[in-house]
């Protein structure tokens, strides 16, 4: 159980809900369907250096190991590969980017609303604070998005964007994605280089040696980098949606008060119902799953 200090600085009985310094004003309970966009400098950065970053990938691999080479069917079956990964990469990172991940109305903390909502005695309701919102159960509010996030897992800059209920599924594509696409660019440069001893280097590329050894090892370097980072920030997430468990609840080692599931259920719940090839295409938004948590909670 939570201690009284830690409930009752994030818990607010009806009637203190309706003493607050500044009175909320009243928004519609629907969130807007517009584009999604975090406005944060770092998170922009982040995401262009991104962006940028495959796109260096995509020149070496394709001006320099792969439009030289002699060998027709290597390069159309890798070249095929690759690409189809990197859009898939960049089509996750959009839509985790640019999907609301689940933010609570904000100013619906107000007298009328909260009256509404006809409580039984005994029954509380969580209110942030900052946002001036009633949050769901399993909802934080984020800083940088400053919203309250339902099943807030974090605030990733890589995405410019929170992790939570409606995006989660884009994030763990984007991380699967990113790591296939490094481990194919290291497997490739090693061929290369392999290639390039036993050859002439002058014939296995367009540039120069001493440039084309340049931009192999720095592909090298970032497809290491990245494919240790997202292989385990996918390893994370994977737990995370099988234990039904966010990152943050884990960390501040919160109280389970949802019921438990089966790792399939969980998983179903982030991807949709039922199982089909779309779990794997950024395209599509999964619909409503077994599992989903209703809008608001109470805790009696």
């Amino acid at each position: 159980m939570k201690s009284p200090v830690h409930r009752c600085r994030d818990v607010e009985r009806q009637a203190a809900c309706l003493q607050t310094e500044q009175p909320c004003v009243p928004v519609s309970q629907h969130i807007p369907s517009g584009m999604w966009f975090i406005r944060d400098a770092c998170g922009i950065v982040c995401g262009v250096i991104t962006w940028m970053l495959v796109f260096y990938a995509e020149f070496v691999v394709l001006f320099v190991m792969l439009l030289p080479s002699k060998n027709l069917t290597y390069s159309l079956v890798n070249g095929t590969v690759f690409n189809t990964l990197a859009f898939l990469a960049l089509a996750s990172h959009f839509r985790a980017m640019c999907t609301d991940p689940g933010a609570v109305p904000t100013g619906n903390a107000t007298k009328e609303y909260i009256e509404s909502l006809q409580l039984k005695p005994g029954q509380v309701v969580y209110k942030c604070p900052k946002c001036c919102s009633i949050k769901p159960d399993r909802a934080h509010h984020c800083s940088v998005c400053k919203r309250c996030i339902r099943k807030m897992d974090h605030h990733c800059p890589w995405v410019n964007n929170c992790v939570g209920e409606n995006n989660q599924k884009f994030f763990v594509l984007f991380t699967m994605y990113i790591a296939l696409i490094s481990l194919h660019s290291l497997v490739m440069v090693v061929f290369h280089f392999l290639y390039c001893f036993e050859d002439d280097w002058t014939k296995c590329s367009s540039f120069s040696p001493p440039a084309t050894v340049i931009l192999l090892i720095l592909l090298c370097f970032e497809a290491l980098l990245f494919l240790i980072f997202t292989s385990v920030m996918f390893g994370t997430q994977v737990h995370s949606i099988c234990t039904d468990e966010t990152g943050i609840e884990q960390l501040k080692k919160e109280e389970r008060r949802w019921g438990k599931k089966t790792k399939w259920m969980n998983t179903k719940a982030v991807f949709g119902h039922p199982f089909s090839i779309f779990w794997f295409v950024p395209l599509t938004q999964p619909g409503k799953a077994h599992g989903k948590a209703e809008s608001y909670q109470y805790v009696v």
